[in-house]
């Protein structure tokens, strides 16, 4: 079955994807480009022929691996064996459909999934994320939203799979700002900042990734572990209250900058 497609093509460039580790003493700074797109093996399980070759073609274009399948069964070998970062999942396919297949899959597969289906009511969606999905979009869909939810999911892997080079102890520290990662507590040099989980989560990416330009779906990914959605308002919340208790502590300026159309970024102060 055909369904209405919006194919963006905005011919971006493939950039540089680069990870930096110093290490100094128990200080850790790590610099990622948050919102790069790197090439990715991507796994399109589609049964309608035109929707599998614009997907695979818009894909190819940005410069990931692409492979399609048609069929349930064979998609889940292919899915289970197969090693791939993403599988974007149609739900109503021939031989096992997307539903079976996801939860067979989950039985020795952590794949991050993607559900496409025409099939956008609530318990449907509820139904495959329960059932293991990472995200899930209704059909029609653009194009531009699709490539948007499989970067956010990409940065999240990406970020899962750096994740033993993060210290688990010790400090970090930037501008009079200091993080224990023991205690999980954070200050500003002799202030406590008195922070809750989520803040200090924030704020520790931010200080992983000073002046870079971290998108809302990069930050909902790694702080508030889900999905961006349009009107939720809660790492709004969470920014504007981090925000207020760096300026009671006394951090001078306004370090935590939102970038209009983009995101936020922690600019550092400048080199003397």
């Amino acid at each position: 079955m055909l369904l209405g497609m919006i194919p963006i093509h905005n011919g971006a460039a493939r950039k540089e994807c680069k990870v930096v580790d110093c290490w100094n003493d128990n200080t850790y700074y790590l610099r990622m480009n948050a919102i790069t797109n790197c090439p990715s093996r991507l796994l399109v399980i589609e049964d309608d022929p035109v929707l599998s070759a614009d997907l695979g073609d818009y894909f190819r274009d940005r410069n990931h691996r692409v492979t399609l399948c048609r069929d349930g069964g064979e998609g889940l070998t292919l899915a289970r064996d197969g090693d791939f970062d993403l599988v974007l999942l149609d739900i109503l396919l021939p031989g096992l459909d997307g539903l079976a297949l996801l939860a067979r899959l989950r039985e020795t597969s952590p794949v991050p999934v993607i559900l496409l289906s025409a099939l956008g009511d609530e318990q449907d969606r509820i139904t495959g994320l329960v059932r293991g999905a990472d995200d899930y979009l209704p059909k029609p869909f653009s194009m531009a939203e699709l490539a948007v939810r499989v970067a956010a999911v990409l940065r999240r892997v990406a970020l899962e799979r750096g994740a033993g080079q993060r210290p688990r102890h010790g400090h970090l520290r930037l501008d009079g700002l200091t993080l224990d990662l023991d205690t999980e507590t954070a200050g500003y040099r002799d202030q406590p900042l008195d922070l809750t989980v989520t803040e200090f989560r924030l704020l520790r990416v931010f200080l992983e990734q000073s002046d870079q330009v971290l998108s809302k779906a990069f930050l909902y990914q790694t702080v508030l572990h889900r999905g961006y959605g349009r009107h939720d308002r809660s790492l709004d919340l969470h920014v504007s209250h981090l925000r207020r208790k760096l300026r009671a502590a006394g951090v001078p300026g306004q370090p935590l900058r939102t970038v209009w159309g983009q995101g936020y970024t922690l600019a550092t102060a400048p080199n003397p």
